[in-house]
């Protein structure tokens, strides 16, 4: 199992690479900063999800000066030969994805979270902890797809109605809107509390199973006993029909939807502390590091394999101790490692890949 080919061509730095990691182990890509190792790492990322860790823009990932980037991958799943092609067309205005899973185009993330299921840790991935809530959100909307493919379907039934939801409000231009416009939006807003109480449901699960993990790999990390609370924060009070008549006029103002799961939040405490606030530079890192490491459990768990691990120049950023903590909580399966620094005396590698010795 696990990714077996990795091809780039016109990708970031790469002109045409070949990649070949170990499927069963820790592959290292060994070298000095500015020669493309975080950008395979994301061209991998992109196989699993159609996005970019690094950046919104998916035009940033052409390489300079070309108009098109593709990423071509091998992934086995046991006897199972699975071919991800991912290409990148650069036009005037924007880019264009396209994505083919075996020739044909993917229906949803969920249906490339089958195929590739991975965990990335990244230096930024702190901000999971430090930074606003979208970051939390979409921990929680990627780990749901991993754990549950099923869910994918939640997901994109709300996502689908907060859309019909906000192209209604935004037609009322501030306005208050028509008897027939009335009636079709108590109708959304219908589809709105139904579509909501799932997905609801489906988090509220999620971090109920992942809160025990988090604790476990905060602690084993930090080395102490401080108790990691992983609480869902709702964006209003009460129910949520009640909930949207009282907001009404302000999403009529503001033309979207005001409260809802799409404006939620995840609170996290260190024994009572506020994380994100109460926290040191330290705690953070080993609570943002637990969650992404409870994640990848939780998945190994539910679904019975285990996801490719990516960790981007992640001991760099730790103390010795923590990084020798790390090295003994890394799961089993394929991992890639980023690094220009001497390795943990601990790790032991399958395989080190040099790129200043790859040509471009």
């Amino acid at each position: 199992m696990g990714l077996h080919e990795l091809r780039l061509r016109d990708f970031r730095l790469f002109h045409d690479f070949v990649f070949e990691p170990n499927h069963e182990a820790i592959t290292v890509l060994l070298s000095a900063n500015g020669t493309g190792k975080t950008s395979i790492l994301e061209a991998v990322y992109a196989l699993a999800t159609a996005n970019s860790f690094r950046t919104s823009s998916a035009s940033d990932m052409i390489r300079t000066h070309a108009s098109l980037a593709e990423v071509h991958g091998v992934v086995f799943q046991h006897e199972r030969r699975i071919q991800v092609d991912l290409t990148l067309s650069q036009g005037v205005r924007n880019t264009t994805k396209r994505m083919l899973v075996n020739g044909l185009r993917p229906q949803s993330r969920a249906a490339l979270s089958e195929v590739l299921p991975l965990t990335v840790f990244t230096p930024e991935g702190v901000d999971i902890i430090r930074q606003g809530p979208e970051h939390r959100r979409t921990l929680l909307t990627n780990l749901l797809t991993d754990v549950d493919l099923s869910t994918g379907d939640i997901i994109e039934r709300f996502n689908h109605v907060l859309s019909q939801r906000n192209a209604l409000l935004r037609s009322f231009a501030g306005e208050n809107p028509t008897v027939t416009q009335r009636a079709e939006l108590e109708t959304w807003d219908l589809e709105f509390c139904l579509s909501a109480e799932r997905l609801l449901d489906a988090r509220t699960t999620l971090l109920r199973d992942l809160a025990p993990l988090t604790t476990h790999f905060y602690q084993s990390l930090a080395q102490n006993d401080l108790l990691v609370e992983v609480t869902y924060e709702r964006s209003w009070k009460g129910e949520l029909p009640s909930a949207l008549k009282a907001s009404f006029n302000d999403d009529r103002f503001r033309g979207h939807s005001t409260i809802g799961p799409q404006r939620d939040d995840i609170t996290l405490r260190l024994s009572g502390r506020d994380a994100r606030r109460q926290a040191s530079q330290g705690e953070q890192r080993s609570l943002a590091l637990a969650l992404r490491l409870a994640g990848h459990e939780l998945v190994r768990q539910q679904r019975g394999l285990d996801p490719l691990l990516l960790l981007d120049d992640v001991f760099g950023e730790l103390d010795p101790l923590r990084s020798d903590r790390l090295l003994q909580l890394l799961p089993v399966g394929q991992t890639l490692v980023t690094t220009s620094t001497p390795l943990p005396l601990g790790m032991n590698p399958a395989a080190i890949v040099d790129l200043t010795k790859v040509v471009m």
